[in-house]
């Protein structure tokens, strides 16, 4: 009888074993394909992390993470990248990991981007921001960037050794034919290259009974003045020009010193 029930009972343990190396060769491939299918839920993205805020030295930039999908809220983790001017040669910049950015002066002439990384219980992906402009210097407090790329600054801001500058001069029409009003236009900038709002400009025609020219003009954010000019019965259409003083200067300095400027101007005459 123990001859009949080893066999049998080697023979149930073999078939035991062979099912226990079944089930494990199963479940193995199961967890494999399982974790597979988890790493197709890690973050994607679907619209590039952004920047917003002014490239200039001690602005603050904020990155936006952009769009993600997840089969759950993802955390996000900021890396912010120092690039040159043309956006290549890009590397991370030391401590640099939150989502603002206060810009340094070791970025000076480079541009700045940031690299976003999602991530969520099943898994991480990263996505890269598009390049800033490239970084200047930041301007004076109340400077404007005008559409045509110019800077724009109020003439508080104009104090020595920086002084203001009559740059431009246009009058409407050029040429004077008679004794009727005209227009003169002057554009006033600073030695800085800024043009300059709000500063006073005064023209006095030369000799003085040849035009009435009114009071002083602010330039506008533009950096023009515009003044109304008269010609009086005194001015000779005989005469080749007329000639005036034009004086720029920033309200509550002195008018004799300060930053304002001076400059003489004329328009033709026939």
């Amino acid at each position: 009888m123990t001859r009949t029930f080893l066999p049998r009972a080697l023979g149930g343990a073999g078939i035991v074993a062979a099912l226990v190396a079944a089930l494990t060769l199963f479940a193995g491939s199961g967890l494999a394909q399982g974790s597979a299918a988890q790493a197709n839920y890690a973050p994607t993205n679907t619209a590039a992390p952004s920047i917003s805020g002014t490239p200039q030295v001690g602005q603050t930039l904020t990155a936006a993470p952009g769009t993600w999908t997840s089969d759950t809220t993802p955390t996000y983790a900021y890396a912010w990248q120092r690039c040159d001017a043309q956006g290549a040669n890009c590397a991370a910049i030391s401590g640099s990991t939150a989502s603002t950015y206060t810009v340094q002066t070791a970025d000076l002439d480079k541009t700045l981007r940031v690299v976003v990384t999602a991530t969520n219980p099943t898994g991480s992906s990263s996505a890269t921001s598009t390049q800033t402009a490239v970084v200047t210097q930041a301007g004076p407090q109340g400077a404007i960037k005008l559409t045509n790329g110019q800077t724009s600054v109020p003439a508080t801001s104009v104090g020595l050794p920086e002084r203001l500058i009559v740059d431009s001069v246009k009058f409407t029409p050029g040429r004077l034919t008679n004794r009727a009003p005209f227009v003169a236009r002057f554009h006033v900038a600073d030695t800085r290259g800024y043009v300059v709002r709000d500063s006073l400009v005064k023209v006095t025609a030369l000799p003085y009974a040849w035009a009435r020219t009114g009071a002083e003009v602010r330039t506008d954010q533009s950096g023009w003045a515009t003044v109304n000019i008269t010609p009086t019965v005194n001015m000779p259409l005989g005469h080749n020009a007329l000639v005036m003083f034009v004086r720029a200067r920033v309200e509550g300095q002195s008018l004799l010193a300060g930053s304002s400027t001076r400059r003489l101007v004329q328009v033709t005459i026939r």
